[in-house]
């Protein structure tokens, strides 16, 4: 057992060892970089100090003196400089030809003369030419009176970060190179059922909840999980399915209930006395309301109980639903406009694509008034975008996302009728297949006051041969 287990964790220490190599590497060249730093910072704090009492006192030949053999020792210019930015002390010729170099330098400069202490530098990579400029202010706050600045070379600090990291390279490579070699024929082994695993939970994903994953194959340990996966899968199928048919069996015996309440309030109409009219319109309203609330829901156990995405012509959709469309169009004495190239084959949602182009269709036609709504569809790399388009009176784009909440309604629009549900569906079936519902502004107003709404079905493309 404890053999079967060292064996399946090999592939394992492979990938930390790999993972855990480029921080730890990056974290040597750091620490090896903030270390020169800190020198360099403590170098230039030292001669900020004396070069306040020099300039104090108006005896700056020690600080020159000090400071030429710094560079002699050290290799490393610096430089005194005056709140104008004019170089007062600095080994002969040296400061200036380093300063040549470095872009940064200015700024670096100008923030030490306001008072602030330069930052650690991140240009670290062994294979960068830049050098670290250090500046630390002379004197504080409102009293800077200038700044002593070094520009220090970072090849032997980039040489140290090269051999550590060689030798942090070979001490990995090797006993890589032996886990690999025992790995190798292990691992296809071990990573098949986990694969298969994989593949199920993809399927699961896209809404095919009758998929199991092989509980027969592999270690033990993953015969174990799978096992357990099954288990798993078969409690969500069942809560799933109890659901639906809880919430189709409520619709369906809440219906004929509601009906009848609703025939007997109406039967009160003569009977009202004077004044009770809106009070008995109200009651009316909220009754079709409830009945569209369980349509809603009836027509949502449906569809969702179809959870198996597959292929579909876009003009065989189109040609079973564009008359109705226009029918309905032309009633309300709106425009339809149909714009879909030929030939389009994609993945098509559980419940069907005809069903959620219908609602956003009457989406579009409850709010555009006597407006247009256009239907076009673009093919680009491997998707397909349906956009339905309308120049109503749109939907604030921070109110966008909340639109595919369930029972969701928009405060401007609380006297349309409508139930919440329609886009929250649409949005849940087009994810099953892969696909993804957004919002976005739709045509302009025909009075020049902003943009209508649209909704884009994005679904993938499928090839002619399948």
């Amino acid at each position: 057992m404890h053999r079967r287990l060292l064996v399946v964790l090999v592939p394992l220490a492979v990938l930390l060892v790999a993972a855990l190599g480029v921080p730890l590497s990056v974290t040597v060249a750091e620490r090896e970089m903030q270390e020169t730093y800190v020198d360099r910072l403590n170098d230039v704090g030292r001669f900020a100090s004396l070069a306040e009492t020099a300039l104090s006192t108006g005896r700056t030949e020690a600080l020159r003196q000090e400071l030429i053999r710094y560079h002699e020792l050290y290799g490393i210019p610096v430089a005194l400089i005056d709140t104008a930015g004019t170089v007062l002390l600095a080994p002969s010729g040296a400061y200036q030809e380093a300063a040549r170099s470095e872009p940064a330098l200015p700024r670096i400069v100008t923030a030490a003369l306001a008072g602030a202490r330069s930052e650690p530098s991140g240009e670290w990579m062994p294979w960068a030419d830049s050098a670290l400029v250090v500046a630390e202010p002379v004197g504080r706050d409102s009293e800077v009176v200038g700044a002593v600045v070094a520009i220090s070379d970072l090849s032997e600090t980039r040489e140290r970060i090269l051999v550590r990291w060689a030798r942090l390279a070979g001490l990995g490579l090797l006993p890589l190179i032996a886990l690999a070699a025992v790995a190798w024929p292990v691992s296809a082994w071990v990573l098949r059922p986990v694969r298969e695993l994989d593949a199920a939970t993809s399927r699961i994903s896209r809404g095919d909840l009758t998929t199991r994953a092989d509980a027969e194959a592999g270690p033990v340990e993953l015969r174990r999980l799978a096992g357990s996966f099954n288990t798993m899968m078969d409690a969500v199928e069942n809560a799933v399915q109890r659901q639906r048919a809880f919430v189709s069996d409520a619709s369906h015996q809440l219906r004929n209930p509601l009906t009848s309440l609703r025939l007997a309030v109406e039967s009160l109409r003569p009977h009202l006395v004077r004044g009770g009219e809106p009070v008995f319109d109200i009651a009316v309203d909220e009754l079709k309301a409830m009945q569209r609330m369980l349509n809603s829901l009836q027509a949502s156990a449906r569809m969702e109980s179809m959870r198996t995405a597959s292929p579909v012509d876009l003009d065989a959709v189109l040609a079973t639903r564009v008359d109705r469309w226009r029918a309905l169009t032309a009633t309300a004495g709106q425009t339809l406009v149909v714009d879909v190239p030929p030939g389009l084959r994609l993945l098509e949602p559980p419940g069907g694509l005809g069903s959620i182009l219908d609602e956003l269709i009457s989406n579009a036609l409850r709010f555009v008034g006597a407006g247009r709504v256009e239907v076009g569809a673009q093919a680009a790399g491997e998707v397909v975008t349906i956009a339905v388009r309308d120049d109503g009176p749109g939907l604030a784009a921070a109110d966008r996302s909340k639109a595919v909440r369930r029972f969701w309604r928009s405060p401007r629009h609380q006297n349309v009728p409508g139930t919440g549900l329609g886009l929250a569906i649409c949005a849940d079936l087009i994810g099953a297949a892969g696909g993804e519902l957004r919002l976005a502004d739709g045509l302009p107003r025909p009075d020049g006051t902003g943009h209508g709404f649209a909704a884009l079905v994005t679904l993938p493309i499928v090839s002619p041969d399948n």
